[in-house]
């Protein structure tokens, strides 16, 4: 299965865009959803985390601003990013560890999408 992040942009800041995650193939199961971004010249860092068990995680550079959640029917990760600042400015990845499409589970990266936020 491959992913795709979408819906990214250029937004201003205090802008609240929602990222998705597409799969091509149907995904019958999973373990952990996880949201990273990578801005210029630094590392890619998780900004979200999201179990099987509906538990969550965040940064703390962006705790209360973001939202990890799931859609039930597609089990694929959506990030609803509230109050952006132009330090959110980064490249965003989904990442899906076990996941299972027919008969073959494995962890995949999703190409990613560019989020710029303007001051």
């Amino acid at each position: 299965v491959q992913l795709q992040a979408s819906g990214g942009g250029t937004v201003q800041a205090g802008g609240s865009p929602r990222l998705s995650c597409e799969a091509s193939r149907r995904i019958f199961s999973w373990f952990i959803w996880r949201w990273y971004r990578q801005g210029p010249g630094t590392q890619r860092e998780m900004v979200a985390r999201i179990g099987r068990d509906s538990t969550t995680d965040y940064a703390d550079s962006v705790r209360g601003r973001f939202t990890i959640s799931t859609d039930s029917a597609k089990n694929t990760p959506y990030l609803q990013m509230d109050n952006l600042k132009p330090e959110d400015t980064s490249v965003y990845y989904c990442h899906g560890t076990g996941l299972c499409s027919g008969s073959v589970c494995a962890d995949v990266w999703g190409q990613g999408t560019l989020v710029t936020v303007s001051s």
